[in-house]
């Protein structure tokens, strides 16, 4: 059997002590994850993190550093998938703007919210993610060659 990693990326976009998050369907229940999402073809890891946060959230962000690179094995269904998370700050937000299919609803918690609610985490990713960007720095995003 051939082993294919996914590559994802994901943003921790923080404003005012608050983590823009998205709450999506998954598997019949809602779950809270950061805007997320695969890479596509052609498509570098710094434009596919900015897009899957508009595409999920409505917002536009800047990118400002990464926050990690993570590899997880799911063990829900054992896929494995590499993670490139960024911070990002929030620039603007179009209300107006549908939400990718399976996303419910974007929402601002703070990381207490967020704990109170882990039985609800799409992974432990999310915290781990939170965490990092929270301990800093980020790193450069010269880092991140296209």
């Amino acid at each position: 059997m051939a082993w294919h990693p996914h590559i994802t990326v994901a943003t921790v976009v923080e404003s005012a002590g608050r983590f823009l998050m998205v709450e999506e369907s998954k598997g019949g229940r809602l779950v809270l994850n950061q805007p997320a999402g695969h890479l596509e073809s052609d498509e570098t890891l710094k434009a596919a993190a900015i897009r899957e946060t508009l595409e999920e959230t409505g917002w536009t962000v800047e990118l400002t550093g990464v926050v990690g690179i993570y590899l997880y094995t799911a063990p829900s269904n054992g896929v494995t998938y590499q993670r490139v998370c960024f911070a990002a700050k929030a620039l603007h937000h179009d209300a107006s703007r549908s939400l990718d299919e399976g996303i419910v609803a974007a929402t601002w918690l703070s990381r207490d919210e967020l704990l109170a609610q882990s039985s609800r985490w799409r992974s432990e990713l999310i915290i781990r993610c939170i965490d990092d960007y929270l301990a800093g720095p980020s790193y450069d995003l010269a880092v991140v060659r296209d």
